[in-house]
């Protein structure tokens, strides 16, 4: 049976997807400023994610690929902006890369130069709506690596104390750059640690769009009902290296081709041929964004770079 919700998902891992593959092509033609940490392969967190919450909720993104701001609707057009430092990005020209990516009208708050930093403001803006009286809840997105940083640990317990409208979403992809999680956590899972702040800890296989966006709907109907935090761990894989341009000898090549299997697109695809819809319903589906993706590129590539003084807009001293 049909599902139009279904549908709306695989058009936003499609969108993803193909957001990204124009970027790379920008990188490879040297358009573009600050690196890269490509999210292939992971577009069924974010877009399963960001569908269960609303346009003024707030979303602290991490910094692998751009798919959560993608699925929570900035413009595609303003992110290409942001990387070929034009005036129409997020940042009006000054570019650097995804961590300086922001759009508050969609309560986009971006994320931290530095990997946990976004912990605490989080539970910062969950306090802000809860002490507005207002039902919004924050998602914080982050990678296993950062779920080591003390600030996790800090902003995890205020969170539960205070029953913050959080959802803690952990991406674990298995690699802290180069590092297995294996060799970098003493726990079997990220959300063993839910128990030590008397929080929800859920494991979802990362890979199925709808499993993700099931257990977020849950949360997030917890937190706007008062009653806290989640941490959802979901369990993915990277594509493509930690960074463009990754030897990536850390990992063997089997592993990798396993994981690829488990392609989160390909997967939700046949879901939808099962259920339905036909290849040219599908077809029809990846040409639109295509085509949404070459306007996007095309608009940003005719935007002006900005004048010199923009580099001193914001310096006090």
């Amino acid at each position: 049976m049909k599902n139009d919700l279904w549908a709306t998902l695989y058009r936003g891992m499609v969108r993803a997807n193909a957001w990204e593959q124009q970027l790379l092509r920008f990188i490879e033609q040297g358009l573009t400023s600050g690196f890269y940490h490509a999210g292939r392969g992971q577009e069924a967190v974010a877009v399963g994610a960001c569908a269960a919450v609303r346009d003024d909720d707030y979303l602290l993104y991490d910094h692998r690929g751009l798919g959560q701001a993608i699925a929570k609707g900035i413009p595609l057009d303003r992110l290409y902006g942001d990387f070929l430092t034009r005036e129409t990005g997020t940042t009006r020209g000054l570019g650097a890369g995804i961590v300086h990516i922001a759009w508050p009208e969609l309560g986009i708050l971006g994320q931290s130069g530095t990997l946990g930093g976004a912990f605490p403001i989080a539970s910062g803006a969950a306090l802000a709506a809860q002490m507005r009286g207002s039902d919004q809840v924050v998602i914080c997105f982050f990678g296993e690596g950062a779920a080591n940083r003390g600030t996790f640990l800090e902003a995890a317990n205020v969170a539960s104390l205070w029953k913050l409208p959080v959802i803690w979403l952990c991406e674990n992809n298995g690699w802290s750059v180069s590092v297995s999680f294996e060799a970098s956590s003493a726990t079997a899972n990220i959300a063993d640690r839910a128990s030590a702040y008397n929080m929800p800890g859920v494991i979802v296989d990362g890979m199925d769009v709808v499993a993700v966006h099931e257990v977020v709907v849950a949360a997030v109907a917890r937190a706007r009902a008062g009653e806290g935090p989640t941490l959802i761990e979901a369990k993915t894989y990277r594509f493509r290296g930690h960074y463009e341009g990754d030897p990536q000898t850390y990992r063997e090549d089997e592993e990798l081709e396993m994981w690829k299997k488990k392609d989160p697109i390909v997967l939700h695809e046949k879901r939808l041929l099962e259920n339905g819809y036909s290849e040219a319903e599908l077809g029809a589906i990846r040409n639109e964004v295509a085509e949404e993706i070459a306007v996007a590129a095309d608009r940003a590539l005719a935007a002006p770079k900005p004048p010199m003084e923009r580099v001193f807009e914001g310096v006090l001293a």
